[in-house]
């Protein structure tokens, strides 16, 4: 016979339940501003990571071109203080606000993306560059990814009774978002133009879109790269090349073979912050594009591995806010924004790995560019807002409001 008394047994494993559902991370979970800390919180360590690595890694060019080891890391440093007050004032912002902003960003984004092409400048090939004053340029293409995800939100927040037919889901969100593509991809700007590919699809995935839209897009996407590889030689190379690592090592497979190589180098605990050998001219991009294999050569597999959980992070916040949410509008900007910042990440990481093509994309918040940092920082400022305005959340600043003014009593 047990000696328990029914007071005191207890169903097996119902120890190990209560500890998990106790755990830091499930209580984490449960509370209620949890998406906006953990927005606010993976940002800013991918952002300070990024600010070391880019100072480590963007040295030696530096040197070549400016004669200080410092004066891209400054300019990064500059990008992120306009990044950081972009990201706290949306987040002192409202759903409204956003709302009303949409079409004024769009139409300015449309205005940016044909200016482009009329006095743009031109970089590494693709003129997707715009002059501001001295060095500074920007790249209306990133603009035009914040743009898409807070105008297609509104557009299908305010047809929500009407996403069940073809023509409320699609029109005029796909019409606007291929038109948005086709001058991006003018510029030669092809893989913003996967990314503005990626936030229509996270938007229409959030708004309940069957799943032979998504077969249809996927048709659609791999023609036209079939299409614009045959246009363009250098992309079906840098597919081939994909395809048959060893077939060009010293051509266009050396960037990546050079990038895997400084992932091989760094071992667990990495060779040292600032021992990087490959930033020396033989890793081309190694501040921009490539920024990861520095990260692993320097810190290793410790530090490639903390980059990826701060985007796991990142990512279970914002999608964790488009599924809880009961706005229309801040469902879909969420999944957007997080189609956004996911895709790239993993665009960025699996070409360094060699698991997809290069696409020349920048690793979001980590790699050097004001112009990719900036309109970053603004999308999670705007979902760290929407996330202080969801019911529990307000409920939670009004308790947390109440008692601290009845402590200053």
């Amino acid at each position: 016979m047990s000696s328990q008394s029914p007071e005191t047994s207890e169903r097996p494993g119902a120890g190990l339940a209560r500890e998990l559902t106790n755990s830091p991370v499930a209580l984490l979970a449960r509370h209620p501003l949890s998406a906006y800390y953990l927005l606010m919180g993976a940002a800013l360590l991918l952002l300070i990571l990024g600010l070391i690595m880019v100072m480590s890694a963007s040295s030696i060019e530096s040197v070549r071109v400016f004669g200080s080891p410092y004066t891209l890391a400054q300019r990064q440093a500059f990008f992120a203080l306009l990044g950081v007050i972009a990201m706290f004032f949306a987040a002192r912002t409202s759903v409204q606000f956003w709302r009303a902003f949409a079409w004024p960003l769009l139409l300015a984004a449309f205005g940016f993306l044909i200016a482009v092409l009329i006095i743009g400048v031109e970089v590494a090939g693709q003129r997707n560059w715009i002059e501001i004053f001295g060095p500074f340029r920007f790249q209306p293409s990133e603009i035009a990814k914040l743009a898409l995800v807070v105008w297609g939100a509104e557009v299908l927040s305010r047809r929500t009774r009407r996403l069940d037919t073809w023509k409320g889901l699609l029109v005029p969100l796909l019409p606007v978002a291929a038109v948005m593509m086709v001058l991006v991809l003018a510029e030669g700007d092809f893989g913003n133009t996967v990314m503005l590919g990626a936030i229509l699809t996270g938007i229409l995935f959030a708004a309940g879109a069957p799943l032979r839209i998504f077969a249809a897009f996927a048709a659609v996407g791999a023609v036209g790269v079939w299409v614009l590889s045959l246009a363009a030689p250098y992309r079906m190379d840098r597919i081939l090349s994909w395809l048959d690592p060893g077939s060009d090592r010293l051509g266009f497979g050396w960037q990546v073979t050079q990038g895997q190589y400084a992932l091989g180098t760094g071992g667990f605990w990495g060779v040292g912050l600032g021992a990087s050998r490959e930033k020396w001219g033989t890793l081309p991009e190694a501040h921009t594009d490539f920024i990861y294999p520095v990260i692993g050569e320097e810190l290793g597999l410790l530090g490639t591995l903390t980059v990826l959980a701060l985007f796991s992070a990142l990512a279970f916040a914002i999608f964790r806010l488009s599924r809880n949410t009961h706005d229309p509008f801040v469902r879909y900007a969420a999944a957007g924004v997080g189609s956004w910042i996911v895709v790239q990440a993993v665009v960025n990481i699996g070409g360094v790995l060699g698991l997809l093509p290069v696409a020349g994309v920048t690793l979001p918040l980590v790699s050097y560019g004001g112009s990719s940092l900036i309109p970053t920082l603004t999308a999670i400022g705007m979902l760290m807002a929407f996330a202080r305005q969801e019911p529990e959340a307000r409920r939670a600043l009004r308790r947390r409001s109440t008692a601290q003014a009845l402590r200053r009593r």
